[in-house]
C-alpha cells in the first residue's frame, strides 16, 4: 500500500469515528497537493 492510499484509509477511519459520535453538524476535508491534510468536524447541538 503506497503512502497516498494509507492516507486515504486513515482519513476514512477517522471520518467513520466522527460520524458515529455526531447527531448534527458537518465534516470538512482539507486537501493539499492531492492529499488529505486536515479533517474538520463542526457539531451542532440542538436545544428543544
Amino acid at each position: 500500500m503506497d503512502k497516498k492510499q494509507a492516507n486515504v484509509e486513515q482519513a476514512i477511519e477517522n471520518i467513520k469515528k466522527m460520524l458515529a459520535t455526531m447527531n448534527y453538524g458537518s465534516i470538512t476535508l482539507i486537501v493539499q497537493d492531492n492529499t488529505i491534510v486536515q479533517i474538520e468536524k463542526n457539531e451542532k447541538i440542538r436545544l428543544k
